[in-house]
């Protein structure tokens, strides 16, 4: 038991490390203070200008929100028209036609 009496219980100290113990303290922020800033700023008038410049759009954004919109409503059609069945045939065919460099070979070592 002696042997063991001169070891240090501190935890390992390395170079180039910041100590755990040396952390920030958070600044606890007054909640009152934070209530009185909030009722005391005008709500009204910088909400208010905030709607309207966000609701006005340019003529391009529009028009390209509309596009959008109009090709979103195109492919959900397409999808809609065909059936699981439908595609899944399509899809065989689409495989059938493909070359046949893009199979994976057989690989057997008894033959």
């Amino acid at each position: 038991m002696s042997e063991y009496q001169m070891l240090g219980k501190s935890g390992l100290k390395l170079k180039g490390v910041a100590d755990v113990s040396l952390k920030k303290k958070k600044k606890k922020k007054d909640k009152t203070k934070i209530l009185e800033t909030v009722v005391k700023a005008p709500v009204d008038a910088s909400t208010e200008v905030s709607k309207k410049q966000q609701k006005t759009k340019t003529k391009a954004e529009l028009a390209f929100e509309k596009q959008r919109e109009k090709n979103e409503l195109k492919r959900i059609m397409e999808k809609a028209s065909k059936t699981h069945k439908q595609r899944v045939e399509d899809f065989n065919r689409h495989l059938d036609s493909l070359t046949e460099h893009f199979d994976i070979p057989k690989v057997s070592w008894t033959k």
